[in-house]
Parts: structure tokens; sequence; C-alpha cells
């Protein structure tokens, strides 16, 4: 089944910083890579970063600059450093995964099938 669990999130001034956590647990398959997304209030819910399974990872051109995701694979934990926050960033974050069956290929553009509960982030002018 899988579980992902967020924490990290808060209420800050703009301009500071938070740093996500995502704790992955329980999955049985393999990890073609894990990343962020956020919903605003009234908005779709957006890509933020990916972190394949090889490192490599990607943003979106809203945090490209200010957010780097980073991993723990020994603890099987993904992190979201965010610095320089906007007001434009308050949504709920949340984490995602996409795990396919052992001996699978990967997709190459890979969408998540796992998905946090998410963790407010609100920041304040």
């Amino acid at each position: 089944q899988g579980q992902l669990v967020e924490s990290g999130g808060g209420s800050v001034q703009s301009g500071e910083s938070l740093l996500l956590s995502c704790a992955a647990s329980e999955y049985t398959g393999r990890r073609c890579g894990m990343g962020w997304y956020r919903q605003a209030p009234g908005k779709e819910r957006e890509f933020i970063s990916h972190m394949n399974s090889d490192g490599t990872t990607t943003y979106s051109d809203s945090v490209k600059g200010r957010f780097t995701i980073s991993q723990d694979k020994v603890n099987n934990a993904l992190y979201l450093q965010m610095n320089s926050l906007k007001t434009e960033d308050t949504a709920v974050y949340y984490c995602a995964a996409r795990i396919v069956p052992f001996f699978t290929v990967c997709p190459v553009n890979w969408s998540p099938n796992m998905w946090g509960q998410g963790t407010q982030v609100t920041v304040s002018s």
C-alpha cells in the first residue's frame, strides 16, 4: 500500500525559509522517484520538483533557484528546502512518489501514484 507523511509546514513571513520533510514507508516495489507538489486555494495542484532514482532533479520555473529538493535514501526521506518564500508560495504541499513493481522499467517522465496527506505552508507579507 505504502505511506507518505509530510511535516514541517507552518506560517512564516515573506523572505523567510522552511524545510519540509516527507517520510516514506510500507511500500513494496521499485521507487522511480519522489517529488513535491502544491495546491493553492481555488487552483489546480501543480508540480514543484522531482528527484529521480538516479538523483537527477527538476524544478518548476516558479521555484527554481529558491527551493532545493534532496533525499536521504537510507531513511527513505525526502526534503524540500524553501528559501526566499513569497506570499504566492502559500499552499498545501504534497509529497508524492512513483512506485512500480520490482523488475519494471520506470517511465522516463513519471507521474506519481502515491501521495501524502499534505502540509500547509502560509507566507504572509
